[in-house]
């Protein structure tokens, strides 16, 4: 790495947001900001605007200038990195910094789950993905988006449930509070439901996996059923990430953290506590070469 760095920058960048968290070489936080979507696949330059914002929102409240960016080295855990041709696209753009490097954003949640380390996670919140990091190598699994991957997460979650409301719907499966409460969310209007499925996307099936988890804990059959199914695929690619060589495994996301009690007791004891988080992750990656693919020369 240059001497001239004097500041690391840790960007977590996905498709709804981009944040950027700037340190000295001691690691003390000095500016941390936010901005709008950093995700490569709605285009590089998009990204790098985002994170070029987030950065100098960052050191302006760092009491930092723009004379400063080529003193910093900066870590990107970006959503759509693992595409790599958009990887390339992104990283041919000119930038300011001292260096950057660039990986996925579960690269990066990974790292900060085990402190900088070699470990084990498990995301799974709209959608699902699992990572191991291994001497070197990071071994994915799933992760291919909705409706085709994305096992564990709220969307295929949702997905299920409206089906079986469906089926409630026509008498072919008993009508529970769950089925009835995504009825009037639709005003009892099943054309409503199909109109809906057209245009839905993924955040719009998992709005619905508040409700079911609320309604298990009153004992609504279709909510512990859409449980135990999510358990069951949770519980699958934990078992890919141990064929893998994984001991234990962070579980992170807003299902992988409720779905735990409902997870076979073996399971849950391989389950570890994330010591930090994908701006840690970034972070550490700014302090070296964890770029996800050789750039081209």
């Amino acid at each position: 790495m240059a001497n001239s760095v004097l500041y690391y920058v840790g960007v977590d960048g996905g498709g709804t947001s981009c944040r950027a968290r700037i340190t000295n070489l001691a690691g003390d936080v000095l500016g941390e900001a936010k901005t709008g979507s950093a995700n490569i696949l709605l285009g590089a330059t998009v990204a790098m605007q985002s994170i070029q914002d987030a950065i100098a929102t960052a050191a302006e409240l760092a009491g930092l200038g723009g004379q400063d960016f080529a003193h910093m080295a900066v870590g990107l855990a970006l959503a759509g990195a693992e595409q790599q041709d958009a990887w390339h696209d992104f990283m041919a753009q000119p930038h300011p910094y001292a260096s950057i490097t660039l990986n996925t954003d579960a690269y990066g949640a990974c790292l900060g789950a085990w402190g900088g380390n070699d470990g084990a996670i498990l995301i799974a919140g709209t959608g699902s993905c699992g990572i191991f990091l291994d001497s070197g190598k990071q071994h994915v699994v799933g992760g291919r988006e909705f409706p085709i991957s994305d096992q564990g997460g709220g969307a295929i979650m949702g997905l299920r449930l409206i089906q079986q409301v469906l089926l409630a719907a026509d008498g072919i499966v008993k009508m529970t509070p769950l089925a009835e409460h995504v009825l009037e969310h639709f005003n009892q209007d099943i054309d409503a439901i199909v109109r809906w499925s057209k245009t839905a996307r993924p955040c719009d099936y998992g709005q619905f996996s508040p409700a079911i988890f609320a309604h298990a804990n009153h004992g609504d059959a279709l909510s512990i059923e859409l449980l135990n199914q999510t358990a069951t695929d949770v519980e699958m690619w934990m078992q890919a990430l141990i064929n893998l060589g994984a001991k234990e495994i962070c579980l992170m996301g807003s299902i992988a953290e409720r779905i735990i009690p409902w997870l076979i007791p073996p399971m849950q004891k391989r389950v570890a506590t994330p010591q930090g988080d994908a701006m840690d992750g970034a972070l550490a990656m700014a302090q070296g070469n964890h770029n996800l693919y050789p750039q081209r020369g």
